[in-house]
């Protein structure tokens, strides 16, 4: 294994692992948000985006990883952080990215997901895939919160 110059240990093993309980009913979720019919490589898409927002280095290489095998392009991988000025994505895709990232930055406006980001996504989605999207979103952003806290780094296993 290569060495890298910025090492990064974990402060503790992962809540998920630490609270059997926790980790089973995170599971039984994720296992529930692929079920409402959204195509797996835009909850990927989702996830990416909501990693790269939230600056989980383990959550970004996880997903790039995930997302390669659901079938993600490399041009759309390499250009999610861009995706409104790439011509990759579809308009599905743009919804949920949209809806995404207004969902993870809830602070940043008062009107956190406004109504023309909400009607785009119910433009292309059903309420069970908007359900997946917006449960998708949320975990990913529970990833993301445990794993920077507890400083989970990029490449490393559980």
């Amino acid at each position: 294994m290569q060495k890298h110059a910025h090492e990064i240990t974990p402060r503790m093993t992962n809540p998920a692992y630490v609270l059997p309980e926790a980790g089973a009913a995170i599971q039984k979720l994720v296992k529930a948000a692929r079920q409402g019919g959204v195509p797996e490589s835009t909850l990927e898409l989702v996830h990416l985006r909501a990693s790269q927002i939230n600056s989980c280095g383990f959550c970004v290489d996880y997903g790039v990883k995930s997302a390669r095998k659901a079938g993600v392009s490399d041009e759309k991988l390499f250009a999610v952080a861009a995706w409104r000025e790439a011509p990759y994505f579809t308009e599905d895709e743009r919804a949920a990215l949209a809806l995404a990232e207004h969902a993870t930055r809830l602070a940043d406006t008062s009107d956190a997901v406004p109504d023309p980001v909400w009607d785009a996504a119910a433009d292309h989605f059903d309420e069970q895939q908007l359900a997946s999207i917006i449960l998708m979103v949320g975990l990913t952003n529970l990833f993301n919160r445990i794993n920077v806290t507890i400083r989970q780094p990029a490449g490393a296993g559980f």
